[in-house]
This record gives C-alpha cells, sequence and structure tokens, in this order.
C-alpha cells in the first residue's frame, strides 16, 4: 500500500526561474548523453570525385565561348540567367558538353540545359567508378563503394529522368524534377535530413525514406488529387547532410551551409510559378535557417518531424510563407530535447501551440520515415498544400483551426 507523502509546495515566483534552469541543464544533458553515445565527432567523408570537380571549375574559369567569358560558377542568379538568355541552342549544348560539372549545378541555368550536362556528368562519373572498382590498389571497402557508387549513378541515367543538379564530389549532392519544371504553375521542393547523399538519394528497399521516393510519392499524390494541375517536384538532396546523430545533426553549421544553396534554388526556379517546401527531420533546420532570406514565391514551408527550425516561433522564421507542421504520435524526435543552448540543439518545437505553426494531420504516418506513405493524412495534406487545395486540408485539431484566414483555393 503506498502512503502519500506530504504535498509538495508550489513553486514560489523566485523559485520558479531555478526550475526553469534545472530543466533546462536536465535536457542539455539529454542531448549530451546523445551525443556521447553517437560520437561526438563529425563523420568524414571520402573526397571521391573532388579532382574532377576542381578541374572542371579551373576549366570553365580559363573558358570562353565564341569570344565571350563565362560566367563565374558563383555567380548571381539573375547574372548566369542572363548569360544564357543571349545563348543559342547550339552554343548551351556546347558548354553542358564540355563543362558538365558545372554547368548542371549552376543555378540560372535553364533546366534542359541542366538535364543534359548532368547526364554528361554521370557518364564520366559512372567510367571513374567503375575503374576504381577494379583497381587493385584500393581497399576492398573502397572498390565496394565504388561499385555502388557507379551502380546508383547508371540508375540516375536511365531515360526520362531530369537530373537537375550533380556532383559527385565527397558523399555527393544531387537533385531530381518530376513533372514539367518549365511549365509548372507550382513546384514542391522536398528537403531531407540526415543520412542523405548520392548512395541514398534514393533506394530500392525503404523506398519512400529517400529523397527520391518521397518526391515521387508526392508528385503521384498531387496528379491524383488534381490531375490538371500543371506541378512539378523536386528531390532536393543539394547540400551536405549530417550522418547519422552526431555533433552535425545537433548543431546548425551544415544546415546554415544547406539554407544558402535552398536559398539559391528558390531563386532560380524558372517562371513565376509558387513553391512549397517539405522540409523532413533536420531538413527543417534548413529551410528554418533559409526562412527569412528565401524569395517571396515561396508561400508554404512544411516541416514533418522536425527536431527544431532553430527559431522560437514563427515570427522568428521572418518569412511571409505559411508555416505548416506535422508529427506522427509515434515519431522519436518528439523526445529530442526541443532547445538551444551554445549552438547545440535547434530551438523550440514547431508542434507546440506557442510556435504558431499550422497543424497538420499525419494519421498512419507511423514514426519518423513514414510522412510520404501513401493512405496518410500527411501525404495527402502534403499534396493539397502542393496543388492549393487548402480548403481540404486536415488540422491536427480535428478542426478548421490550420486552415484559417487562408482565402479559399489558390488557382493554377
Amino acid at each position: 500500500m503506498n502512503v502519500p507523502g506530504p504535498a509538495l509546495p508550489s513553486p514560489t515566483p523566485s523559485a520558479a526561474p531555478r526550475l526553469a534552469a534545472l530543466r533546462t541543464l536536465l535536457a542539455l544533458a539529454v542531448v549530451f548523453v546523445m551525443l556521447a553515445t553517437t560520437g561526438w565527432t563529425a563523420v568524414h567523408r571520402p573526397e571521391a570525385g573532388a579532382a574532377p570537380r576542381a578541374a572542371a571549375l579551373a576549366a570553365w574559369a580559363a573558358a570562353r565561348i565564341d569570344g565571350r567569358p563565362l560566367p563565374s560558377a558563383d555567380a548571381p542568379v539573375r547574372t548566369v540567367a542572363r548569360f544564357f538568355a543571349g545563348l543559342d541552342g547550339v552554343q548551351r549544348a556546347r558548354l553542358a558538353d564540355g563543362y558538365p560539372l558545372v554547368v548542371g549545378n549552376l543555378d540560372g541555368t535553364p533546366a534542359t540545359t541542366r538535364y543534359r550536362a548532368n547526364r554528361r556528368a554521370l557518364e564520366q562519373a559512372g567510367r571513374i567508378e567503375k575503374a576504381r572498382g577494379r583497381d587493385v590498389t584500393l581497399t576492398p571497402a573502397d572498390r565496394a563503394t565504388a561499385d555502388r557508387r557507379a551502380h546508383r549513378f547508371a540508375s540516375l541515367l536511365e531515360p526520362g529522368r531530369q537530373i537537375l543538379a550533380f556532383d559527385p564530389t565527397g558523399g555527393g549532392l544531387a537533385a531530381e524534377v518530376f513533372g514539367d519544371l518549365d511549365r509548372a504553375r507550382r513546384v514542391s521542393v522536398v528537403v531531407p535530413g540526415v543520412d542523405t547523399d548520392l548512395l541514398t538519394f534514393e533506394r530500392t528497399q525503404r523506398r519512400l525514406t529517400a529523397p527520391v521516393g518521397m518526391a515521387r510519392s508526392l508528385y503521384e499524390a498531387q496528379r491524383a488529387a488534381a490531375p490538371d494541375s500543371r506541378t512539378a517536384v523536386i528531390a532536393w538532396a543539394g547540400y551536405t547532410a549530417p550522418i547519422g546523430l552526431g555533433i552535425d545533426a545537433a548543431t546548425g553549421r551544415l544546415a546554415v551551409e544547406g539554407a544558402v544553396r535552398l536559398e539559391s534554388l528558390a531563386a532560380a526556379l524558372p517562371g513565376d510559378a509558387s513553391v512549397a517546401l517539405f522540409c523532413h527531420s533536420y531538413g527543417s533546420v534548413v529551410c528554418g535557417v533559409a526562412a527569412h532570406a528565401l524569395p517571396d514565391r515561396v508561400t508554404d514551408l512544411v516541416v514533418a518531424g522536425s527536431p527544431g527550425m532553430r527559431a522560437e516561433n514563427t515570427a522568428d522564421l521572418d518569412t511571409s510563407a505559411r508555416v505548416w507542421a506535422a508529427r506522427d504520435a509515434g515519431d522519436w524526435i518528439a523526445d529530442v530535447p526541443h532547445l538551444e543552448v551554445g549552438g547545440v540543439g535547434h530551438g523550440a518545437d514547431p508542434v507546440s501551440p506557442d510556435f504558431g505553426a499550422r497543424l497538420l494531420s499525419s494519421a498512419g504516418a507511423k514514426s519518423h520515415t513514414g510522412y510520404f506513405q501513401p493512405g496518410t493524412a500527411s501525404l495527402d495534406n502534403f499534396a493539397k498544400i502542393g496543388t492549393g487545395a487548402f480548403g481540404s486540408i486536415v488540422c491536427a485539431t480535428g478542426d478548421d483551426a490550420c486552415r484559417r484566414e487562408i482565402s479559399g483555393t489558390d488557382g493554377d
């Protein structure tokens, strides 16, 4: 039989700050334990492909086309767009074929020119990896990795695939487009989280945990929900993501670098299509850091399974975009301390009422990686946001709270 102890007195106003400090220290201790058990140091990524990329940049910097200098590889999007607008189709093809590792990743370049360049780059990189796979001077592990990379590059080269970005350096970067990017009135961008690189850009097993699977699933859901809408979806693994739950995943360093790339992508998309970002896990950190600098065409920021957006509330994001958040009841990310102390942690919980996001139902999502699974409320809601069908979104609260103050359905 349990005998009740004496009732604890309510904290006095003077004790409240001490209790808050204790809670913060306890949460921080959890972070430290997590990092201690998963590794404090960033995981080293082999620099495979570094030499070809460096050589391509050097050649581009010295090149001219028909007497005209080429724009710098880090030139602003508008500068690059103006340059390519002044070229004819033959000149664009010459640059794509001659400098594929530059042109294929150059924001502001026409999408079709980038697709062509990245096919050339994938062919070249595939030959290099096949040769490495037969190189007996390499370790068995390195040869096996080379074979895996060659297989991945061959997959990305399959007919009909539209590769918007490809860089084999280190773990590698990639982006793929589903739909007609040039004609789209609405563009959705899937921003993934940890453990994303060229080898995990797509998966045969657990397909919907990889960027390609997520984006394809979203595109198919959008087409099913609004067959006549002009939409495109981008699987964007265009930043160096953390590996595992080490220090890189707990800090914002890689998110800051990724945010710059995400801002450039959003500014470079063709036409005047509106843009929705679908940011999963650590990808939501990238989106949060980028939010204040994103162009006005980004109308919606959607985060799922977020550890935080390095902000205390939506006002801190300093964006005109609508901010949506979803988290499945069984998602382990809920147990990650939502705080930021000394650069560790990513701030407030985006699904907390005080954060101010529009809360989406994610019924059926099943844990941290199920948000893009067909048949879930989360994917259904994502498709509605991506096609502008805001009036039929299902809110997490079971009412219309998340849909308020949105003026009807935005048309194409």
